[in-house]
Parts: C-alpha cells; sequence; structure tokens
C-alpha cells in the first residue's frame, strides 16, 4: 500500500499531514510513503527528514502515482487526484457540510473520502479526533493572541511604583478549546471566568480555578451535550443568559469565544451593544469567526478596532502553530488508521461504526447519512 502526503494549496494553511514520526510507523506497518517536494517546510519539516525516515520524496505526480491512500491536512482538490489506484483512500479534514462540490467531486473521481471531523466521539476514538487535538491548540493560541493584542499585564504585580491588577479574562464555551483557554489564562496569572450552555461543564471550569458565570433556574437547552457539543439555546435561555453575561462582560478585560455547532452557523454570543460595553483597550477572540463568528463585528482573518475594543478574528489557527498541529494531526490520522491495518491486505478495512461515521463516498457516490438527510 502506497501513501501519498501532499503540499497544502489551501490559502494559509502551514500544517502538512504527515511528519517523519508517523511516516516510520506507516512503513513499519508494510506501507511505502511518498512525500511531495516541499510539503512539510511550513511546519519546520525539511524534505531530508522525510527521506531519512524512509520515504521517498518527489513532486506531485510522482507522490500520487499509484497511491491507495492519500493523506492530507484540508483535502485536496479532486482535480488534481489523478494517477490514485482505483478506490483509494482521501484521509483529511474535508469541511463536507462547508464544501458539499468537493465532496461531490470526490465522489465523481471514485475515491473514497473520509472526513476525519465526523469521526464519533467516543472513547475508543479519542486518539484520532482531529476536532480536539487542533481545538485544544487554538485554545491555548488565543489567549496567545488577546495578550499580544492586550498591551498590558496579565498577572497581579505588586512594585514599589504601586500595583497592577491581574486581567480579567472571560471565556464563553467549554469545550476542548474553552478549557484549554481557561488553563492557559490561569498559568498566564489572569482573573478568570466563563460560561457554557451545559451546566455538567461548571466542574470543569472550577476545577480549573476559574469562576462558573451560568443562568440559573432556567430551563429549555436543546440537545445539551449530545456526541460532546453543545446544542442550541432556547429563547428564554438566550434572553435570561444575554442579561447575565451583558454585565459581566462590561467588567472584562478580555473575552475568548469558542462556540461551534457541527454543520450549522457559530451562535451569536456577543451583540454589537456588548461590545460597546467593554473598556477600551479590551480584546475579544472570536474562534468561531470562520463559520459566522460569535462576535457581531468579527472579520474573519483580520483584526478590527470597534471603540477601542479590538475583535481578533483570525483565520485556521491551529495553522499558527503549525509544527505542533502538525505532529498531533498527523498521529490522529496514523491512530487512526492503523487501527483498522489488516496485515494480510497491507490496508486499512473499515467496515465498522467509525468507518460508517467517517465514510463520505464510496463506488462513486455520497453514502454519508449526515449529508443525505
Amino acid at each position: 500500500m502506497k501513501i501519498a502526503v501532499l503540499r497544502e494549496s489551501a490559502p494559509g494553511e502551514r500544517r502538512v499531514a504527515a511528519t517523519p514520526e508517523t511516516i516510520k510507523k506507516f512503513i513499519a506497518l508494510g506501507a511505502s510513503v511518498a512525500v511531495e517536494a516541499g510539503a512539510g517546510l511550513t511546519a519546520a519539516i525539511a524534505d531530508a527528514d522525510y527521506a531519512a525516515a524512509g520515504a521517498s520524496v518527489s513532486d506531485h505526480a510522482g507522490a500520487l502515482a499509484g497511491a491507495g491512500i492519500v493523506l492530507g491536512v484540508q483535502g485536496p482538490d479532486p482535480a488534481v487526484l489523478g494517477g490514485v489506484a482505483p478506490g483509494a483512500l482521501v484521509v483529511a479534514g474535508l469541511n463536507p457540510f462547508g464544501d458539499r462540490a468537493r465532496i461531490d467531486g470526490y465522489a465523481a473521481a471514485g475515491v473514497e473520502a473520509l472526513a476525519m471531523e465526523f469521526m464519533p466521539r467516543i472513547t475508543r476514538a479519542q486518539s484520532m479526533d482531529i476536532l480536539s487535538s487542533q481545538s485544544n491548540l487554538s485554545g491555548y493560541k488565543a489567549v496567545l493572541d488577546a495578550a499580544g493584542e492586550y498591551g498590558r499585564a496579565f498577572p497581579m504585580m505588586m512594585t514599589a511604583a504601586g500595583t497592577i491588577s491581574a486581567a480579567r479574562v472571560f471565556v464563553m464555551g467549554v469545550g476542548v478549546a474553552g478549557l484549554q483557554a481557561i488553563a492557559t489564562a490561569r498559568r498566564l496569572g489572569a482573573q478568570v471566568s466563563a460560561t457554557d450552555v451545559r451546566s455538567a461543564t461548571k466542574e470543569q471550569i472550577l476545577s480549573l480555578g476559574a469562576k462558573p458565570i451560568f443562568v440559573e433556574n432556567v430551563a429549555g437547552i436543546e440537545g445539551e451535550g449530545t456526541g460532546g457539543y453543545a446544542g442550541e439555546m432556547s429563547p428564554e435561555y438566550q434572553a435570561a443568559q444575554a442579561e447575565l453575561v451583558s454585565a459581566h462582560i462590561a467588567k472584562q478585560d478580555i473575552v475568548i469565544t469558542t462556540a461551534l455547532i457541527p454543520g450549522r452557523p457559530a451562535p451569536r454570543l456577543i451583540s454589537a451593544a456588548q461590545v460597546a460595553s467593554m473598556k477600551p483597550g479590551s480584546v475579544i477572540v472570536d474562534l468561531a469567526v470562520e463559520q459566522g463568528g460569535n462576535v457581531e463585528g468579527a472579520v474573519a482573518g483580520d483584526i478590527v478596532s470597534v471603540g477601542g475594543v479590538k475583535i481578533v478574528g483570525h483565520r485556521n489557527v491551529p495553522s499558527r502553530l503549525a509544527a505542533d498541529a502538525s505532529a498531533l494531526f498527523s498521529r490522529n490520522l496514523f491512530n487512526f488508521l492503523s487501527a483498522f491495518w489488516d496485515k494480510d491486505a497491507a490496508a486499512p478495512v473499515l467496515d465498522d461504526e467509525i468507518g460508517d461515521a467517517v465514510r463520505l463516498t464510496r463506488g462513486g457516490q455520497v453514502v454519508n447519512a449526515r449529508l443525505l438527510t
């Protein structure tokens, strides 16, 4: 089985889908690996490092020729997959809801597209979950980006010239990214608070030394915790939360929003009026900006100032930590494929609940139930 690792073509993408570490592991399974020249340069991996790990390094066509598996971060354009083996697996983050045309293109190309972001949140799939591994880094980087834009110190400092108060950081959405943001802000010495629609996260917030900010005694959170994700809030809960959060946001120096609902636009958490209530010099980091944004006025790929409040909307935040993000992403891919590797066939056999969950196309058709409803 030949595995191809391509150079990413999406604008601003600096990650790579395999590292020398995972290439050695794939070769130990009996696979051969071909890497497109320059694929790892933006993640601080030289072609010579891939060659030393046992991979062949060639141009795009050479890497793809006869490949039975193609690894990617964002997934290649179907038009560039000429030369792969019939029924080849394309394993990457494929944005199935946001780029349906590309999924149809994979079906037309006769490849089996496997969307890693559709990985089920079950115990045995935890080590395969790209959303968790990349969100962890996003939460960390969001705090560093906020600190860079804030222009003041995070921890309380007592000096002969007087005392500097600790920065107040409010994290909205306590999933993987939110929890890491809380932990990072605490390590930097900030006074941290957090909120989420899932009441079960209150204990997690407390365990990290932060203050929970929760609406009490209001029912109507729909789908709380379904599949490990937050669901949509009822109108009653939204109104109660908006009132509570508005008073809290006005006192904050930094707000980090992380709320996403798979397959739907990001929920609006902060209105323009709430932004206007914050002090000049405050910072908001919107980690959901690429899916419509949690913050009114956020602009994808830009930092805007509204009344002296900076709203940070960086795209593809994990790619801003390309070396570590690539290391984690590539391990997710290896853990996934190796768990199904058939030594006799020297290939993965994916016919179980995980395979069914991530498989988008097979036999020239789109087959995933989430895309057919």
